[in-house]
């Protein structure tokens, strides 16, 4: 008998071993993996300094509460916000808690409870950040949410202003929405936001809890924007697949989050934070983040021909090594045909086939992910 909640619509794949690009299932079947645990493993699965950091780290210490100072938290706090405009950082579990960290901030600082996002927005499953998710699916069944939020529809400049006022707290945005459809921010749309909540002291939130840790080819996507965030969110991708989770603030906001305001038990885990630590070392790089840019026009590019003049293909969009493929039809069907040959790929809202491939993913790679899309979809499957 399964012994879990059937919370997730799983694949009929058990993994046996991971690394690099690379997934084995226990049958032995290897697959080429664009998923890279939902754009988590950046680094791709078991990346050698990731491994020596935990390892080092491991035969020091495991958990001591966040009671006592350690060297690592600082560390890697440091490194956040010397790669941002922001000053400060909290440490927590996940994106979720990122998220609902980033709420709870705004409303204390600004004494104010209204935040707008925006519709087909996602940033989380605690009741906090499940109110903050502009998707009707997400909340069906749990009853009342947390009250005062606005959705309002995305890269919608026009009606965010006729909406905005003195009662707003916070506006929270992703700069590419990644469940939502992988949908790109506009310049213009992010410098409204920036410029309202400046107007109406109100904080600017942006979540890169998928944008951020290289993975649209800079340290966090809002950089690709000329914007100053009040808040940044980040998650997934900073541990390389180990929990952990950070929101980071200006210095003006240090003194709202003081001693007992709030906190996480595991918050700041020196395990996780090892391999945030090597994670950040080896992606924080001018280099590499070039190398993610190249790699995403390549992978774009190779898409576009490969894909040329099929009806069922709307539109490649996205950023770095987040790219969407915008189908006419439902995409389910031609993502379990692509895992079927050995490509593991993810939906992004109905219609969209997500790629997310390892920022460390080879040329070699990507022409192969780009061969059994074109073999599979276009050859043997018609959309």
């Amino acid at each position: 008998m399964d012994a879990l909640f059937p919370t997730y619509a799983r694949w009929d794949v058990t993994v046996e071993s991971a690394e690099g690009a690379i997934i084995i299932d226990k049958n032995g079947k290897s697959y080429l993996d664009f998923v890279s645990g939902i754009a988590v493993c950046n680094l791709g699965h078991r990346h050698p300094a990731v491994v020596e950091s935990v390892q080092k780290q491991l035969e020091k210490f495991w958990h001591v509460s966040n009671l006592f100072h350690t060297d690592i938290q600082q560390e890697v706090a440091q490194k956040l916000v010397s790669n941002s405009d922001l000053d400060a950082v909290f440490f927590c579990n996940s994106g979720a808690e990122a998220n609902e960290a980033a709420l709870k901030l705004a409303r204390k600082y600004t004494q104010k409870s209204k935040v707008i996002t925006f519709k087909q927005s996602f940033h989380g499953r605690t009741f906090g950040t499940m109110a903050a998710t502009g998707q009707e699916k997400i909340h069906k069944g749990f009853g009342p949410l947390l009250h005062e939020f606005v959705y309002l529809p995305f890269n919608d400049c026009e009606t965010l202003e006729q909406t905005m006022d003195d009662s707003v707290a916070a506006i929270m945005v992703e700069v590419v929405q990644g469940e939502g459809g992988v949908v790109p921010a506009t310049a213009g749309f992010l410098k409204t936001i920036e410029k309202l909540c400046q107007d109406y002291e109100a904080l600017f939130i942006i979540d890169e809890v998928q944008t951020g840790i290289g993975r649209t080819g800079k340290a966090f996507g809002y950089q690709h924007f000329e914007v100053s965030p009040d808040i940044v969110t980040v998650a997934k991708g900073l541990g390389s697949g180990l929990p952990v989770g950070a929101m980071l603030g200006k210095a003006k906001l240090k003194e709202t989050f003081g001693p007992g305001s709030h906190g996480s038990t595991f918050g700041g885990n020196p395990i996780s934070l090892a391999a945030a630590k090597a994670t950040l070392a080896t992606i924080f790089t001018d280099s590499f983040l070039e190398e993610v840019v190249e790699k995403g026009a390549y992978l774009k590019q190779e898409l576009s021909k490969a894909l040329e003049n099929q009806e069922w293909v709307t539109e490649i969009r996205g950023m770095g090594l987040m790219l969407g493929i915008v189908c006419k039809t439902d995409a389910g069907e031609a993502i379990a045909a692509l895992r079927n040959d050995g490509l593991l790929v993810l939906p992004a809202g109905p219609n969209v086939i997500r790629l997310l491939p390892p920022l460390t993913v080879s040329y070699e790679q990507l022409d192969q992910a780009v061969n059994i899309i074109k073999s599979t979809l276009v050859t043997e499957y018609i959309v």
